[in-house]
């Protein structure tokens, strides 16, 4: 499918590795321009060696100032910002008696103060064209129990944030969106670490809680995202798509 997004600007944070890498790699198939924001020098250094085109931008995305830094940078690399993937996240503490409330507010931050924030600074230049797209990576725990309670919490909010930003910006032409992934198995991910310490209880995981009967891939997911963000789904607006082999425990 043709998706023509040739040219467009995108902007992922989160991007040097796992999902928000691989969505950086289908955005550059599709001939995109592509800029990756991220904490780690060494995992923008190897996006970049590994991709050429794209552009890197390194901050620590727990931090207002640095977000805004970086989005300027990226603007001015670019002039313009086409499609933004708010993708950085991560899982912290354990149990809700034994987690102190600053780890929940470490993850809000992360997860969801992040995507409001990079959403408050893509709309104005997206208003002023008409045109835009903004995709929110959740997870299927911010819709059941599953994963950490500050990981579930902070994607409920973002699931939430994606439906009331989506109404607000539509008339504007700025089309919002998420996407919710169930387990996915990258290098670098927590689930390789798992099955790497113990596989049996990994394989046994898989086979009792995924219908599909295997781990997902960053690729399944990308290509989910970067279908999202072009034309070809213009009438979807407010959705947070389930990308999880059938995982999810949900009806909707």
């Amino acid at each position: 499918m043709e998706l023509s997004l040739e040219g467009k600007a995108v902007l992922i944070t989160g991007g040097s590795k796992g999902i928000g890498k691989g969505i950086a790699e289908a955005f550059v198939r599709e001939d995109a321009k592509v800029g990756v924001i991220a904490r780690s020098k060494e995992g923008l250094d190897q996006i970049k060696q590994e991709l050429g085109t794209v552009e890197v931008f390194q901050a620590d995305l727990m931090k207002r100032e640095e977000r805004t830094r970086a989005f300027e940078s990226f603007m001015q690399t670019f002039g313009t910002i086409d499609i933004l993937i708010n993708n950085v996240g991560g899982s912290n503490g354990s149990t809700v008696a034994e987690t102190d409330l600053s780890l929940f507010e470490e993850a809000m931050q992360l997860n969801y103060f992040s995507a409001v924030d990079f959403s408050q600074l893509a709309m104005p230049v997206m208003k002023q064209k008409q045109n835009g797209s903004i995709i929110n990576i959740s997870s299927i725990f911010g819709r059941e129990s599953g994963g950490k309670p500050t990981y579930n919490s902070a994607k409920a909010a973002m699931i939430s944030f994606t439906k009331s930003l989506a109404d607000e910006a539509i008339k504007d032409g700025i089309r919002v969106n998420g996407v919710a992934p169930g387990s996915i198995l990258h290098p670098t991910g927590n689930w390789q670490k798992r099955l790497d310490e113990n596989p049996e209880k990994i394989e046994s995981f898989v086979a009792s809680e995924i219908p599909a009967g295997r781990f997902g891939t960053v690729e399944e997911v990308a290509n989910v995202v970067v279908f999202l963000a072009s034309e070809k789904a213009s009438w979807v607006v407010g959705a947070s798509l389930n990308v999880d082999g059938g995982q999810s425990n949900s009806n909707f």
